[in-house]
């Protein structure tokens, strides 16, 4: 109980920090307080667990509606503190009356109101406590829950309690707490009542506290827990309809025929699953419309809680990190640099530039690069929204497209089967020794292992946030990459075995950028294999790219004659290329799709250029004319020693071509 109570109480503070915009503050209590699969990542089911959908609407309803669960819940608690002191509650009802007695008149319509709702509830106890414990003789029924059946009846009790007083209330209610009929707090339908108390299997689920106990004794208004369509009314009419019926026949024939019937019917009308377990698929909480949260994540929510997994999950050990280390630094000693460890996958905050990844120092560039084109592919040709690139685009858009990215990546880079995916724990799973040094990232990870893609994508919607917003989000997704595609097969895809993925000065290698881009981390980007004879028969194998990608890649050092860029990764299945210039990647798009499509390229096109670390303030747009006889209109103005570094990548693609800046400033 104490886990769930944590799990809902973060679930709130992070839901306030969401609907404040405070995203480096949810960063650092995701650091310090990691967010596990029983976390509520869902705006909607929180309201569901803590009972507050009456109260959300009511809200949504004022003048000026609050943004926040927990000021819904702040205002409702004072609401109630200033109530109490103008109307005590029942429970200090003793101690005002030693000071100050109530009026005869209040006191006697208080006894009388309070008797009234006591006795109709307890028939209805008596009642349901009957069909309950018959249904269940010979099993393992409670002696005092048989006994109740032979010394309590609904008249007795409409008597006593007509004629009882506050202190004989107290009594009662004590008295049915130990005999097993009140538990506290009452499910709020009959499907959640059979998975909590399997021996209690009620229609309807009337609370048994007194209006004012119930509410003081919660914090929250329980009286929302009582469904609001007419269809469920329905279903509690007919299964109350179908117990009375029933009952007669369950005193005379121990439960059988009526019984089982009655049991077979309210399973067949109550929901499933259970809208309120703890253990809810990760969506991210995000500033949706109130009316996308009321109308339309409840479908969501049931396909997230159908699928969701028992995550087959496996702590770091210092072996497997040694040898993380070894394939991507060349060291067990090495250590992610600063620049690694504090870059994550965060959009721009720019209105035109909403949909680029911001680099924070360089380094990473060329995973934020395959990241980047990646999440342009899913949101220009494999999403719906007609303003991918305006200012409209939605954080929850573009963490779905980063989302898709990520699972993408891993799942081509598994060769489509088994996948590892490292989370950060927060915390060291083994302590270092020998010659290891820690670098706080890898003994801290848990790699959680999965079969399907359904199964990749909903696991990485549950963690999204620590790929987005870190802090070590980049890293994440290198180690992901790796240990999905097995540390031996990464080594077995380079040409010198003793390669690796970060090179001098904490740069991407061209193996690392092809493990993203096209799932193997080959050292060359031509087209297939090469076969270099080395005399005496002997060969080496240069092992390039296998087949057409859905990212292309444009080289500068293919201009100087360093490289030759197959095909494959020239003409890739859609217009977006990572582009190496100047030891730097950076990404070309165009909005055409049929760009890469036809043999023949148009007479003119745009092509879109982003650079995250770039500081980039405006989109650049360049036109590019494939016939080298047209003139740009800016042509006169450029000097040939002074060709822009991008120009030389554009033109290993469309040769000769000429490129306009439109007004922009070229980049040298």
């Amino acid at each position: 109980m104490g886990r769930d109570v944590e799990e809902v109480a973060a679930a709130v503070v992070r839901e306030y920090l969401s609907r404040k915009g405070l995203k480096k503050t949810i960063a650092c209590m995701d650091e310090e307080l990691p967010r596990t699969n029983s976390s509520i990542n869902n705006r909607s089911e929180l309201c569901r667990v803590l009972r507050l959908e009456s109260l959300y609407k009511k809200n949504k309803c004022e003048e000026q509606p609050l943004k926040t669960m927990l000021e819904i819940m702040t205002k409702e608690r004072m609401k109630k503190g200033s109530d109490v002191k103008r109307r005590p509650v029942e429970g200090d009802q003793c101690a005002e009356q030693n000071s100050s007695k109530p009026g005869p008149d209040s006191a006697a319509d208080d006894d009388a109101r309070r008797g009234k709702d006591l006795a109709q509830l307890h028939t209805d106890e008596m009642r349901l406590s009957e069909t309950s414990t018959v249904s269940q003789l010979g099993s393992s029924s409670p002696p005092q829950l048989e006994g109740n059946l032979n010394t309590t009846s609904p008249t007795a009790g409409l008597g006593s309690e007509k004629k009882s007083g506050g202190a004989d209330v107290q009594a009662s209610r004590s008295s049915r707490m130990r005999r097993g009929i009140m538990a506290g707090p009452i499910a709020a339908s009959s499907q959640e009542n059979t998975r909590r108390r399997p021996a209690r299997k009620t229609a309807a689920s009337p609370s048994l506290l007194p209006k004012n106990e119930e509410e003081d004794s919660s914090g929250l208004n329980w009286r929302s827990r009582s469904s609001s369509t007419d269809a469920s009314h329905a279903r509690s009419d007919e299964v109350n309809a179908l117990e009375r019926e029933s009952t007669p026949s369950i005193r005379q024939s121990d439960g059988t025929d009526r019984s089982a019937r009655l049991r077979a019917h309210k399973n067949e009308l109550a929901p499933s699953p259970r809208l309120d377990a703890l253990h809810m698929a990760g969506l991210v909480l995000d500033d949706v419309d109130d009316q996308e949260v009321s109308a339309g994540l409840s479908a969501v929510l049931n396909n997230n809680v159908s699928r969701h997994r028992d995550w087959n999950k496996l702590p770091m050990d210092q072996k497997t990190a040694t040898a993380l280390k070894e394939i991507i630094f060349g060291s067990p000693v090495a250590c992610f640099s600063e620049e690694w460890r504090c870059q994550s996958f965060t959009f721009s905050s720019r209105p035109a530039l909403r949909y680029g990844i911001v680099q924070k120092k360089g380094g990473p560039c060329g995973v934020l690069a395959a990241v980047q084109a990646t999440v342009l592919q899913k949101l220009l040709f494999e999403g719906t929204s007609s303003d991918a690139l305006s200012e409209r685009l939605s954080d929850a858009v573009r963490t779905k497209c980063l989302t898709d990215a990520v699972a993408g990546i891993l799942w081509r880079a598994a060769d489509r089967k088994n996948v590892t995916v490292a989370i950060n724990s927060g915390r060291s799973h083994f302590t270092p020794v020998g010659h290891y040094r820690s670098d706080g990232i890898l003994e801290t990870i848990t790699c959680v292992n999965v079969q399907s893609f359904d199964d990749l994508k909903l696991l990485i919607e549950q963690h999204i946030h620590q790929f987005e917003s870190g802090p070590f989000g980049c890293v994440l997704l290198i180690v992901s990459a790796v240990l999905s595609r097995t540390i031996p097969m990464v080594r077995g895809d380079m040409d010198v075995p003793t390669s690796t993925l970060i090179g001098a000065h904490g740069y991407c290698t061209q193996e690392l950028v092809n493990l993203l881009l096209c799932g193997r981390a080959v050292s060359n980007v031509f087209d297939n294999e090469m076969k270099l004879d080395s005399g005496n028969g002997n060969f080496t194998l240069l092992k390039g790219i296998r087949e057409r990608c859905d990212i292309g890649l444009l080289s500068l050092y293919e201009h100087y004659n360093i490289c030759n860029v197959g095909s494959y990764l020239k003409n890739p299945r859609f217009p977006i290329w990572v582009v190496c210039s100047e030891s730097h990647f950076s990404v070309l798009f165009s909005l055409c799709e049929d760009l890469t499509s036809s043999r023949r390229s148009p007479r003119e096109f745009d092509l879109h250029y982003y650079d995250g670390l770039a500081n980039q303030q405006e989109p650049i747009r360049l036109t590019v004319y494939p016939d080298s006889a047209v003139k740009t209109p800016d042509a006169e103005d450029v000097d040939s020693d002074l060709t822009p570094p991008l120009e030389l990548c554009i033109r290993t693609r469309w040769t000769d071509a000429a490129v306009s800046w439109n007004d922009s400033e070229p980049i040298l």
